[in-house]
C-alpha cells in the first residue's frame, strides 16, 4: 500500500515537473525570440514611405516608397574599443513612437525662410545605455546613434551596410583617395560592379526601377566624414579615414598638403554621452525633391548664435579665376593695390556686396599675419568701405589652424568681413573638429566662413549660419585646366551635390563656347555652354555667398548681362522646382520678397520647356527674360533679352540651345 501510494504520488509529482520544465523552455523561447527579432514599422507623415526595422542578432531595416521596397536592406552599428558595442545582440529595454510638427526659421535661407518640420519618430533604447532615433519624413529617412555610458573611449568602426535591388544604378563621385577635396564628376555606374576597390564621397544617389535614394550625412560633429565603398555586388558599405596621429609637411607645396605618417586603430576619440551624426536617405521617384528637400538642414543641430542681423549674403567679385587680368587701365594689373581697388570701383558701380582677395595678397603662404609689400590691405578696406563694398581675405588651413584666434583677430583689426579657408583636404575627426572651431571663432568675431577646399556640407552652417558657403564641388575654375565641367554635369550637380547645401561652384564666365570651339586656357578660361547657361546658374545654384568668376573688364564690356545677374538675389524665400531629371535639365522658380526668379539649364541637348507661372499670386506681372539667341548653337555667347507681360494663368516656353540656358525675373507690375 505504500508502495503503491508512493508510486502514485512519485508520478504526480514528476508529472507537473516535466510540465513545469516545457512551459519554462517555452517562456525561455519567447522571451529570447522577443528580445532578439523585434519588429517595429513607422511611415512618414503622408505615409508614401515606409520603414520597417528589425531588432534580431544584428540592427536592420527596409524602406518602401508607395509599396515598392527601394532599400532592401540596412544593417547598422557601431563597434568601440571598450564597452557595449551598438547593434550587436541588441536588447529593446523600451521604445517610443511620436509625430511632430514644427517650423524652422533659418538665420540665412538657402533656399526657404520657412521649413515645415514634421515626422514620425521612434526611439529605441537598448540594454548597454545606448539610443536609436529614426525618423520618417515626408521626402526620406534618417537615423541617429546615441551613447548614454559616462565614459570616454574610441570607435574601432561604424557598420552600415546599404543594399539595393539587384538592378540598382548609382551617380557615383568616385575618389582616389580619402585626402581629397571632394571634387568629383558623378559616374553612372551599376552597383553590384563597383568593386571593394572603388569609393565615393558623399552625398551619393541611388537609382532603382521605381525611385531614386540619395544619401549623405548631417549634424557631423567631432567624428570623421563618411565615405562608401562597392563589394561587387548590391551592396555598399561605409568607410572612415582613421584617427590622425601623425600629419607631416608634404614634400610638395608644404603649405597646403599633407602627408599622413600615423594613423590609429581606431576612427574616432569619443566623449560621454556621445550623439553621433545623422544618416539622411533622401527617397523619391521625382527629382525634382533632392532639390526641394530641406532634410540636411532640418536634423543638423539648431543655431548656436543669438544675433544673424550681422551676417550679409551677397554677390563677390573674385579675381583668381581670371588671373587679375584686368585690361584698359593706366596700371601695370596684378597683385597689387591699384588692381584690388579696379575691382572694389566695379563692384561699388554694380552693387555687389564684397570683393575677395585671394591667393596672393599675404606676405607669403605661410606668412598670413602680414600682407605683400604690393597690397595695402588696411587701405584696400578702408576705400571699399567708402564705396560700400567689403573685403574677404583667402587663406590656407594649415598656417590658420597653426594659430587661429591670433590672425583672426588681427584681421578683424583691419575691418575684414570675412575669410575664405582653403586646402583642408581631410575628412577625418581632428578635421571636422577643425571646421567648428572655425566657425566658432569667426562668430565671436563677427567673420564669415567660406570653406572652400572642403568636403561637402554637414549641418554646420545651420548652427553657425556665418558658415556661409562650402565648395566640395567641381566647379567652374576647373575649366582652367580640364574640360570636366560640362552642361551634363551642370545639371548633375544641383540634384546631388547641392541637396547637402550650399556650392562655391564660382559662375559667372563671360566667355563660353559650344563643345566644338572649347578650349582650355588657365590665364583666359571659357566656360562650356552658353553665355544664357551661365546667367541660369545664378537662380538654380544655392549660395548665400556667389562669385562673380571672370574679370570686371569683361563684365564692363557685358553690362546688360551684368546688370541681369546682379538683380538676382542669394537667398531666398521660397523654392519650387517646376522641372527635373538628374543630368539632363533643369528649371527652378524661387521668390525674394514679391519678386519670383526663374532659371533653367539643359545639358548638350536642346530643348524646350514648359513653365506653368501657376505659382503666382493674382495680378500682372512684368516678365525680364534673358535667354539663348538664335545662334547660341554656333556661337555660345550669343543671347537675347525679352520683356513680356504674364499672369498666374500663363504658360511660358524656355527654349534652350544646347548647352543653353533660360532666366527670368518676375515683377507686379505697376498699375497706370
Amino acid at each position: 500500500m505504500f508502495y503503491t501510494t508512493n508510486t502514485i504520488k512519485t508520478k504526480q509529482i514528476k508529472t507537473p515537473i516535466k510540465m513545469k520544465k516545457i512551459v519554462l523552455v517555452l517562456i525561455m523561447f519567447l522571451i529570447i525570440h522577443q528580445t532578439y527579432s523585434q519588429d517595429y514599422t513607422i511611415k512618414s507623415p503622408n505615409e508614401t514611405i515606409q520603414l520597417h526595422l528589425k531588432v534580431d542578432k544584428d540592427i536592420s531595416w527596409t524602406a518602401s516608397l508607395k509599396g515598392h521596397t527601394i532599400i532592401k536592406d540596412v544593417k547598422i552599428g557601431m563597434d568601440f574599443t571598450s564597452g557595449e558595442n551598438f547593434g550587436t545582440n541588441a536588447q529593446v529595454k523600451a521604445h517610443a513612437t511620436k509625430k511632430t510638427t514644427s517650423m524652422i526659421y533659418p538665420g540665412v535661407p538657402h533656399k526657404d525662410a520657412e521649413i515645415k518640420d514634421e515626422y514620425t519618430q521612434l526611439v529605441l533604447t537598448f540594454k548597454g545605455k545606448y539610443q536609436l532615433e529614426i525618423r520618417a519624413y515626408n521626402d526620406g529617412v534618417a537615423y541617429q546613434f546615441t551613447d548614454k555610458n559616462k565614459r570616454n573611449r574610441n570607435v574601432k568602426a561604424e557598420t552600415l551596410n546599404i543594399t539595393f535591388p539587384e538592378d540598382a544604378t548609382s551617380f557615383f563621385p568616385k575618389e582616389n583617395s580619402m585626402y581629397s577635396h571632394n571634387e568629383r564628376l558623378y559616374l553612372n555606374k551599376v552597383v553590384a560592379e563597383i568593386p571593394a576597390t572603388e569609393f565615393c564621397s558623399l552625398p551619393v544617389v541611388f537609382n532603382t526601377d521605381t525611385a531614386k535614394v540619395l544619401f549623405t550625412e548631417t549634424a557631423l560633429h567631432d567624428y570623421p566624414g563618411m565615405f562608401l565603398k562597392g563589394n561587387g555586388n548590391s551592396t555598399v558599405n561605409a568607410i572612415f579615414p582613421k584617427f590622425v596621429l601623425e600629419a607631416v609637411d608634404h614634400k610638395m607645396e608644404p603649405d597646403r598638403n599633407q602627408t599622413i605618417n600615423k594613423e590609429a586603430d581606431f576612427i574616432a576619440k569619443a566623449s560621454d554621452n556621445k550623439t553621433y551624426p545623422w544618416r539622411v536617405f533622401i527617397i523619391s521617384d521625382d527629382d525634382r525633391t533632392f532639390i526641394e528637400s530641406n532634410l540636411t538642414y532640418q536634423l543638423a543641430k539648431p543655431q548656436a548664435i543669438e544675433n544673424t542681423d550681422w551676417i550679409k549674403p551677397g554677390k563677390v567679385a573674385w579675381d583668381w579665376y581670371n588671373a587679375n587680368n584686368i585690361y584698359g587701365v593706366d596700371f601695370k594689373s596684378g597683385l597689387n593695390t591699384a588692381t584690388y581697388k579696379y575691382y572694389i570701383d566695379f563692384a561699388s558701380s554694380n552693387k555687389i556686396e564684397y570683393i575677395i582677395l585671394d591667393e596672393g595678397w599675404t606676405k607669403s603662404t605661410t606668412e598670413i599675419l602680414d600682407y605683400s609689400p604690393n597690397i595695402d590691405v588696411p587701405e584696400l578696406i578702408r576705400y571699399g568701405k567708402e564705396k560700400g563694398v567689403d573685403i574677404i581675405l583667402w587663406t590656407l588651413w594649415k598656417p590658420l589652424d597653426a594659430n587661429l584666434t591670433t590672425i583672426l583677430d588681427k584681421y578683424k583689426s583691419w575691418g575684414a568681413k570675412g575669410i575664405k579657408v582653403d586646402f583642408m583636404q581631410r575628412n577625418d575627426q581632428y578635421m571636422v573638429n577643425s571646421y567648428e572651431q572655425i566657425a566658432m571663432e569667426c562668430a565671436k568675431r563677427e567673420l564669415l566662413v567660406d570653406f572652400h577646399g572642403s568636403f561637402k556640407p554637414s549641418g554646420l552652417r545651420r548652427q553657425y549660419p556665418n558658415v556661409i558657403n562650402y565648395e566640395g564641388v567641381k566647379g567652374s575654375e576647373n575649366n582652367k585646366w580640364s574640360k570636366d565641367v560640362t552642361p551634363e554635369h551642370n545639371v548633375t550637380i544641383p540634384f546631388i551635390r547641392m541637396a547637402a547645401g550650399p556650392m562655391d561652384y564660382t559662375p559667372g564666365a563671360m566667355s563660353n563656347g559650344q563643345r566644338a570651339n572649347y578650349i582650355v586656357k588657365g590665364k583666359r578660361p571659357m566656360s562650356m555652354g552658353t553665355r544664357a547657361h551661365q546667367v541660369a546658374m545664378y537662380v538654380v545654384y544655392e549660395a548665400p555667398l556667389q562669385m562673380l568668376c571672370d574679370s570686371p573688364s569683361r563684365y564692363y564690356k557685358e553690362q546688360e548681362t551684368v546688370d541681369f545677374i546682379t538683380q538676382i538675389p542669394t537667398i531666398w524665400d521660397e523654392t519650387i522646382v517646376l522641372h527635373g531629371a538628374i543630368g539632363d535639365y533643369i528649371a527652378v522658380a524661387r521668390r525674394k520678397d514679391n519678386t519670383w526668379y526663374i532659371g533653367a539649364m539643359t545639358d548638350w541637348s536642346p530643348r524646350a520647356l514648359e513653365l506653368d507661372l501657376a505659382f503666382l499670386k493674382a495680378g500682372n506681372y512684368n516678365m525680364e527674360i534673358f535667354k539663348d539667341g538664335v545662334n547660341a548653337n554656333r556661337f555660345a555667347e550669343d543671347y537675347k533679352k525679352d520683356l513680356i507681360e504674364v499672369n498666374s494663368n500663363s504658360k511660358i516656353k524656355a527654349k534652350m540651345a544646347p548647352g543653353g540656358g533660360w532666366s527670368a525675373i518676375i515683377t507686379i507690375k505697376k498699375q497706370d
